[in-house]
């Protein structure tokens, strides 16, 4: 897909939780068609360490108010600078990068959306594209604590929502993996995005019922484009670009010790 480098106007930035912000940013012109599961390049200005752009996932993207969505986990001086930018603010962002979720062929496909901490951004995007092909998805979102499960009024917009805490303050206890749902109910595929040891988790579990799986990684990106090699993967066809082949792979085309 065409990328595209834009100026976009910061319309909300609405703290979540002690470390989660959502960022909207509006394009004065109408955005370009974005697929789940790419993301963006944030240019982080007024932070005199901060040299590189911010990869961060596509949460959303809202046609009628021209709009894109950014939920963004404050873990170092770039982000916690984006965290401050005030309502009229421009971002310099460069989009979209990577490849997305497949989009199902049938209509009747099952489909298990997981996400765990700042892995859920995706799997918003994801569910309300899906809601427009008339599939509705089931979410499976992990995280600590009640406090930190995100955005579940939104995702009850596109789908049955089912969640699991750790320490049981939400949904039920303990890890994705260990949700009821898996046992419950059929699943044609799985798409999923969060920390390591939970894809692999899921992965495990999808291959071990021959369940169609596809994973977000979350490798650091630097550049977006595959030129400075931060963020190599190997995979069965060699050492890849996250950035430019994935971040959505096919478990089967990743070399991990599933």
């Amino acid at each position: 897909m065409k990328k595209y480098l834009l100026d976009l106007k910061v319309v909300a930035n609405e703290r979540l939780a002690s470390n989660f912000v959502l960022l909207k940013l509006q394009g004065d012109q109408p955005l370009p068609d974005m697929l789940p599961g790419q993301f963006a390049e944030l240019r982080v200005d007024d932070a005199p360490h901060t040299f590189l752009r911010r990869p961060i996932s596509i949460n959303f993207v809202d046609r009628q108010q021209n709009s894109v969505w950014f939920l963004i986990q404050l873990v170092g001086e770039g982000t916690k600078r984006l965290a401050t930018l005030e309502l009229g603010s421009v971002v310099n962002v460069l989009l979209p990068l990577g490849n997305g979720f497949a989009m199902p062929q049938r209509a009747d496909e099952q489909l298990l959306l997981v996400g765990g901490g700042a892995g859920t951004a995706p799997m918003l995007y994801f569910g309300e594209q899906l809601q427009q092909q008339g599939i509705r998805p089931s979410f499976l979102l992990g995280a600590r604590t009640a406090s930190m499960l995100l955005q579940l009024d939104e995702f009850n917009k596109y789908g049955d929502v089912y969640t699991t805490t750790e320490d049981g303050s939400h949904g039920e206890k303990g890890f994705v993996t260990q949700h009821s749902i898996l046992s419950d109910k059929h699943f044609d595929r799985i798409c999923c995005c969060g920390p390591k040891p939970m894809m692999l988790s899921v992965a495990r579990y999808a291959k071990a019922k021959g369940i169609t799986c596809e994973v977000s990684l979350e490798n650091k990106m630097a550049c977006g484009l595959g030129a400075c090699l931060c963020c190599v993967e190997n995979t069965t066809a060699g050492h890849v670009c996250v950035c430019t082949e994935g971040p959505v792979f096919n478990i089967n085309d990743l070399l991990w010790q599933i």
